[in-house]
């Protein structure tokens, strides 16, 4: 099967930077130092700065070389293409996420729960993630080391084997959509120049002007009052708990006695 063309380099594209055996290797350049300082966290830890602050659809080589004060082509020497660049961040930044650890003596419970406001947290910090996360393979050692916790957790739960991956895509499919979902929100409201409240508030009463929509209001608006939360922060925490505690619940009803 012919391979797609690497938009940057029109070199075939790589299943991942972490198969091409160079992801260890260029961590400097050979022969010394570059004058610049730079080298591949260098320009990781730039990569991401740049991605938080414009997303994913500005970013470029000639960005990312301007924001380093490098030439582009000398960013090459260290990686391929663009896509190394954002597989790499990828995998930087999952390493801020607190990993729990299997074998202490602390509840799976507390552990899984800590985990998924951990990965929230990340998907909501960085917007671009979400959206690269299916790409790429995702087997940096950031991403390799939350899988085998997230493994570790799931069999400490009790759950068989055949009911493992799919309790692990039942918690964390669900974080994914939640975290991606409050991340863009709130990058709306940013762009929009409001805070989140201020901005729910306007498009609330926006929508309630619309009377075919009148329906779906009220149904929306007694949950709503049911479930209580002054502001979007704290009614969005509240359905997160109660959802992830729906999920645990269920985990807990087919794990093994």
């Amino acid at each position: 099967m012919a391979a797609a063309a690497d938009r940057d380099t029109k070199r075939p594209v790589r299943m991942s930077v972490w198969l091409d055996g160079k992801a260890a290797s260029r961590g400097r350049r050979a022969g010394g130092d570059h004058p610049s300082g730079l080298d591949r966290d260098r320009i990781t830890a730039a990569t991401v700065r740049l991605l938080d602050a414009e997303g994913a659809a500005r970013f470029s080589m000639r960005r990312l070389a301007a924001e380093l004060n490098v030439t582009a082509m000398s960013l090459y020497w260290y990686v391929d293409s663009k896509d190394d660049l954002l597989e790499l961040a990828s995998d930087a930044v999952v390493g801020e996420v607190a990993l729990p650890d299997p074998d202490a003596d602390t509840d799976w419970r507390d552990q899984l729960r800590d985990l998924a406001q951990g990965y929230r947290a990340l998907l909501v910090r960085h917007p671009w993630l979400s959206p690269l996360m299916g790409r790429f393979l995702n087997i940096g050692p950031n991403w390799s080391a939350l899988a085998l916790c997230v493994q570790r957790l799931i069999r400490k739960a009790g759950l068989p084997p055949e009911r493992q991956a799919g309790g692990i895509a039942a918690v964390f499919q669900f974080v994914y959509g939640f975290g991606t979902i409050e991340g863009h929100f709130l990058k709306r409201c940013a762009e929009a120049g409001l805070p989140p409240d201020a901005y729910f508030a306007r498009a609330m009463g926006a929508i309630d002007g619309r009377p075919e929509l009148a329906p779906v209001m009220e149904s929306g608006r007694a949950m709503a009052e049911a479930r209580g939360g002054g502001t979007v922060d704290e009614m969005r925490d509240r359905d997160f708990a109660f959802a992830l505690d729906l999920l645990v619940a269920g985990i807990e009803a087919y794990a093994r006695p």
